[in-house]
């Protein structure tokens, strides 16, 4: 069985508690399991915890779920692009698929809710890479 690792950010709980539900129900139904869930304060922290469940090794893959909305300032397109990039970094640095299910940025409140969804994709990106890479 493919075991997953979770970071998910608190910020906007609210919708991340939503795709991390779908992120479970799904990989139960590709056959995986979210085996550890990190909790974060944010998108921009994430980094760390990813960097923590990799060098545990207790985990196939990792999965990052966060909502970044728009603000008055464009402080929600700084935290996805250090933090995607750091998240990216962190997938060639142990060789383990780290998928983004983070929406935003340049999004409202209602458009997160209604993006949910990317829990789901994280999961079925981080299953497929897993068996590619066996």
């Amino acid at each position: 069985m493919i075991k997953i690792g979770a970071v998910v950010a608190e910020f906007n709980f609210d919708i991340t508690s939503m795709m991390l539900e779908l992120a479970k129900e799904h990989a139960k139904f590709l056959g995986a399991e979210i085996t550890e869930v990190f909790p974060v304060p944010g998108v921009y922290d994430m980094p760390i915890a990813i960097k923590k469940l990799l060098d545990d090794g207790e985990v196939d893959a990792v999965i990052t779920l966060g909502a970044v909305i728009e603000g008055d300032t464009d402080h929600d397109d700084i935290v996805v692009q250090q933090a995607s990039r750091k998240i990216t970094d962190l997938s060639l640095e142990y060789n383990k698929p780290v998928t983004l299910g983070i929406s935003g940025p340049g999004m409202t409140r209602l458009e997160a809710h209604q993006r949910v969804e990317y829990g789901k994709r994280a999961v079925e990106a981080a299953v497929k890479l897993v068996k590619r890479l066996e």
